[in-house]
């Protein structure tokens, strides 16, 4: 099944989804950012943060360059530039037995990387409020 939800979520990160993240995220989910020191809990909460990430991250490039499958977890390393620097990272998700993301980890190098993705993730999420 994991397979098929890491279809979805690629799906997703094209914007080849109408739905979006409403069908891949469980209500409990949490999200691990490599920004911020406390899990984040919850479908929305959760978007919020994998939607500014998004948009973040993709402005370089983004794109996945390795993927292991097993089980019920993914690990799905990226590469991306933002703001001229290099990023490479992790989402490591992992899935419920119907489906939905339960957990969503992401970790990110160099620091100048999470650095400059600290930087934008703030002024973007810090627009939205």
């Amino acid at each position: 099944m994991i397979k098929q939800v890491i279809e979805k979520w690629h799906g997703f990160v094209r914007g080849e989804t109408t739905k979006g993240l409403e069908e891949l995220l469980a209500d409990d989910v949490e999200f691990f950012s490599p920004i911020v020191f406390t899990p984040q809990r919850g479908k929305e909460l959760t978007a919020l943060y994998l939607l500014a990430a998004s948009q973040t991250l993709g402005q370089g490039g983004f794109r996945y360059v390795k993927e292991v499958l097993s089980g019920d977890v993914a690990m799905l390393e990226f590469e991306t530039t933002v703001d001229g620097k290099y990023v490479n990272g992790i989402d490591i998700i992992r899935i419920n037995e119907e489906g939905l993301i339960i957990e969503f980890r992401v970790m990110l190098r160099p620091l100048q990387a999470v650095n400059a993705v600290h930087a934008a993730m703030r002024a973007m999420l810090t627009s939205r409020h």
